[in-house]
């Protein structure tokens, strides 16, 4: 089975900021390193002569510099959506195969959006017998119960690759909409190029998970000029059929009208992925809503929801 695009854009973000590896463990679990100088991405091919393939995701080669030498290490990243016993079971040879090939330290990461398998991801990976350990692995973990929630466009701007890494990591959780609200409006204070195609890497890289409904929606409402860009590219793929519906029937209104098609559109979307039953009468009350704060408030309820009449609760008094 191929890699999901949601696991594929956990780790390849360090491809992308090839120094966010650095601030991260330095900010996020209190542990720097020395300030990279060079980073190099390696091939992640670890395969032998013998017809077993092994393929970590993200490998790179760190050079650093201390008391005017030259020094490296390897950095292993390995994005893990889910618990998966032979993908650890690999680790300890991951980090023994590439500390001998290149003669260096190499330091393991673990990258996880669910907080359940980024706790797992912690437990040390024992080789030996009791009293007669041959090696221990002790991964370095970065999850949802960690990686701190960007929810400041300030915050967001002064490291967009940090925020785009903290979407990732919190697309299933409750803050996944304040975090991506923030994000569409940082990105804007970049160039639109650059914007643009950070956008689309935080859609595909959301996987299909609630958040990326959310993004969706706020692509499609948005009028940041990098959104624009996307559009007039061709590239949106239907994102706002409903806005540009509306649009020719007159720009205001047609935007209104658009926006809440989409909010309620995400609403159904995130209901559906999680599996809540939407009887007719409720989807007819979502679909005609035209109310965008209560369609915010609905989309927020969706992402936690166990039936569909939670979304329409009264809070209590």
């Amino acid at each position: 089975m191929s890699p999901s695009s949601e696991h594929e854009a956990l780790h390849r973000v360090f491809q992308y900021d090839e120094v966010l590896f650095a601030r991260s463990l330095a900010n996020i679990l209190g542990k720097p390193v020395p300030a990279p100088v060079a980073v190099s991405v390696l091939n992640v091919d670890l395969t032998e002569t013998r017809p077993l393939e092994r393929r970590a995701d993200t490998v790179l080669l760190v050079k650093y510099q201390e008391n005017g030498v030259i020094k490296r290490y390897i950095l292993l990243i390995e994005s893990q959506t889910d618990e998966k016993k032979e993908r650890r079971r690999r680790w300890p040879y991951y980090i023994a195969y590439l500390q001998d090939k290149y003669d260096c330290p190499v330091v393991l990461l673990v990258v996880c959006s669910k907080k359940e398998t980024a706790e797992w991801a912690r437990e040390p990976i024992v080789v030996g017998l009791p009293g007669l350990v041959s090696m221990t692995v002790t991964p370095a973990v970065l999850g949802p119960d960690n990686v701190p929630a960007v929810t400041t466009v300030d915050e967001a701007s002064r490291d967009i690759t940090a925020a785009v890494f903290s979407a990732l990591t919190h697309s299933r959780g409750s803050r996944a909409r304040d975090i991506l609200i923030v994000l569409s409006a940082a990105l804007d204070t970049i160039d639109p190029e650059t914007a643009g195609f950070l956008a689309e890497y935080i859609e595909d890289g959301l996987g299909e998970t609630p958040a990326q409904s959310i993004w969706k929606v706020l692509m499609a409402t948005v009028t940041y000029p990098y959104v624009s860009s996307i559009r007039s590219q061709g590239r949106e793929e239907g994102r706002a059929e409903g806005r540009e519906e509306g649009r020719e029937e007159g720009r205001e209104e047609g935007r209104e009208e658009g926006r809440a098609q989409g909010e309620a559109a995400a609403v159904l979307r995130v209901l559906a992925k999680r599996g809540i039953a939407v009887d007719e009468k409720s989807r007819e009350r979502i679909e005609s809503c035209t109310d965008l704060d209560l369609l915010g408030t609905w989309l927020d309820r969706s992402l936690t929801a166990e039936q569909v009449d939670e979304l329409f609760a009264r809070p209590p008094v």
